[in-house]
């Protein structure tokens, strides 16, 4: 989905710590702000922010952000949750997430430069970005909706109906490599059926199991197996009536690993699926203007953190959406 001067200008929702993690990761530290402090994510975030307008050209904008990055409610169904991602060190603080130092301050850089930029940010008390922006792609009636984020679990969010579309440009390569996601792909890639791919995906991954999130899925259940259950069953739900059905077409070995694990399914579900309904708040109101909202600071910011660069290349991005 690339706008054209007669397709409709999309709500353009970013996956914030998703995409300024690759950008630390994906970029040397060699250039440093004048006082010496690390920008590598800094630069490379606000690259992909200005790429990223360049290319869909939206109307609207947010940058989607973890007020919790470990949700309470989650660790209290399935306690192993993101666990292998707390900070164990005596100095960090309890429930605190593994963080490089020299990424750390810069996620303030950021902020401060979408502030001056005149981009919004939103998030949820007591969720991770991933709910934000569920619940901003789910409630959308207005927009066709482009979600940008290297967590595989957001293609749950892609539909084609109820309109608008929406899609999911799967960023996990780096953004050079990345894939747009609607249903028709899912499918494709995943096996699951294609009338409900978003909803079919979440109930994959509720099976399968994901490492990085510290959910072990289903013993005995891969992610081949777990896709040719969701495609021939239609949903996880139909999957696990079909358990306790003499009748229905499943082999046995399959009933007795979905037996052993009716309690974690119970519990992961609600763990995988995102949030719809958040109470999202957003630092201000959503349309991308073609100029900053404060320009001189924004001047001022990419001097004092060395990124004239991006920052001019963010200002020609924003221009095109005049």
């Amino acid at each position: 989905m690339t706008t054209t001067e007669s397709a409709p200008r999309p709500l353009l929702l970013l996956d914030g710590a998703s995409l300024w993690f690759r950008a630390f990761h994906a970029i040397p530290d060699k250039i440093t702000a004048p006082d010496g402090r690390s920008v590598n994510a800094l630069r490379g975030f606000t690259d992909m922010v200005a790429a990223l307008i360049t290319r869909y050209r939206p109307a609207r904008l947010v940058v989607c952000l973890d007020l919790d990055w470990r949700p309470q409610f989650r660790v209290d169904l399935v306690p192993t949750y993101k666990t292998h991602r707390l900070d164990t060190s005596p100095a960090a603080d309890p429930g605190a997430e593994v963080v490089p130092d020299r990424l750390t301050p810069q996620v303030e850089m950021i902020l401060e430069v979408l502030a001056a930029a005149g981009i919004a940010t939103g998030g949820a008390a007591g969720l991770e970005a991933d709910d934000v922006l569920g619940t901003l792609a789910f409630t959308e009636r207005t927009d066709p909706v482009v979600v940008v984020s290297g967590d595989r679990d957001l293609l749950q969010v892609v539909r084609d109906t109820p309109e608008p579309p929406v899609r999911v440009l799967y960023a996990g390569r780096g953004l050079a490599k990345a894939e747009l996601f609607g249903p028709t792909e899912i499918a494709a890639k995943y096996g699951v059926p294609p009338e409900n791919a978003g909803p079919a995906y979440a109930d994959m991954a509720t099976l399968r199991g994901d490492s990085s999130d510290g959910l072990p899925g289903a013993a005995g259940i891969g992610e081949k197996t777990a896709a040719t259950l969701i495609s021939r069953f239609g949903s996880l739900e139909a999957l696990r009536a079909a358990v306790d059905d003499p009748g229905a077409e499943l082999a046995q070995g399959i009933r007795a690993k979905l037996r052993a694990a009716a309690a974690y399914l119970d519990a992961a579900a609600p763990v995988v699926r995102v949030v719809r309904d958040a109470d999202v708040i957003l630092s201000r109101p959503d349309t991308l203007h073609p100029i900053p909202a404060d320009a001189d600071a924004l001047q001022e910011l990419a001097s004092t953190y060395n990124a004239e660069s991006p920052v001019k290349r963010l200002i020609a991005a924003l221009a095109t959406c005049a």
